[in-house]
């Protein structure tokens, strides 16, 4: 009787203890201040702006340390040629190239502060958070070194970051409150049409505690997106009205600029 006493009592504080320890757990809710980005024919860029909170229920016991933020914007996959210049009979031409498969046609990163003082590299490897965990490997040939992939590879990234299409910014998550907080994340006006998926990710200590899933979507609209779509479903049609277009336009020009 003793014995099933002691057994019951151990098990009851168990579960006593492990009641509040699951409901420590935060809750990230995000949204996107559009959910739809349209180009016309005089888009320029523009900016979407990523919101939300962190929220806790009444049993949650404080952590020690600050919450971080992680935003990371993805562009759908595409397939991109990178080619390295050299110098033959005194010009630089292209004469090397590699084509990378499968890589974000957009990316960007965004954080409350550097993502190696929020984490491990190997989380951040883990989650493909930041540029230098982007994997980037070359399609159909073999490079003959460690040193040409990591050339090709900074090429590649350092091509891809001057079209203002990847980006790390530290430092660009405000947090309005302790449990509020908002980014700005530019989309150039370069920026390829398509499906693309918003991930925030809140960390403290180093571990990732939540994260919240949207969608971004990017399209033409009227005349761009009718020519758009010709040029994809119709390309003979559409290079016929091209050199047609061509062809009037130069026979126009010569007839406004003709001497008499």
């Amino acid at each position: 009787m003793m014995k099933q006493l002691l057994i019951s009592c151990v098990v009851g504080f168990g579960l006593a203890f492990a009641a509040p320890m699951q409901s420590q757990a935060e809750t990230l809710v995000s949204a996107l201040s559009s959910e739809e980005v349209n180009i016309t024919s005089n888009f320029t860029g523009t900016d979407i702006t990523v919101f939300g909170e962190i929220t806790r229920d009444a049993a949650t016991v404080p952590r020690s340390g600050p919450y971080d933020i992680v935003v990371v914007v993805e562009g759908p996959p595409e397939r991109v040629t990178t080619w390295r210049k050299e110098r033959i009979f005194g010009l630089w031409i292209n004469a090397h190239s590699k084509t990378y498969t499968n890589v974000p046609s957009f990316y960007a990163v965004h954080s409350t502060r550097p993502l190696q003082e929020i984490t491990e590299d190997d989380t951040l490897e883990d989650q493909r958070t930041g540029l230098v965990n982007l994997p980037l490997a070359p399609f159909g040939v073999r490079l003959s070194s460690a040193e040409d992939r990591r050339a090709f590879r900074k090429a590649f990234l350092q091509e891809r970051v001057d079209l203002g299409l990847y980006a790390e910014r530290p430092d660009t998550i405000k947090l309005l409150s302790p449990t509020l907080f908002a980014t700005s994340i530019p989309i150039p006006a370069n920026v390829p049409v398509g499906e693309f998926k918003v991930t925030t990710f809140l960390y403290n200590g180093g571990v990732v505690l939540s994260e919240g899933h949207q969608e971004l979507t990017v399209a033409k609209k009227g005349f761009e997106q009718f020519t758009f779509d010709l040029a994809n479903e119709n390309p003979a049609l559409y290079g016929v009205i091209a050199v047609i277009l061509a062809l009037f336009t130069g026979w126009l020009a010569g007839v406004i600029f003709r001497k008499d």
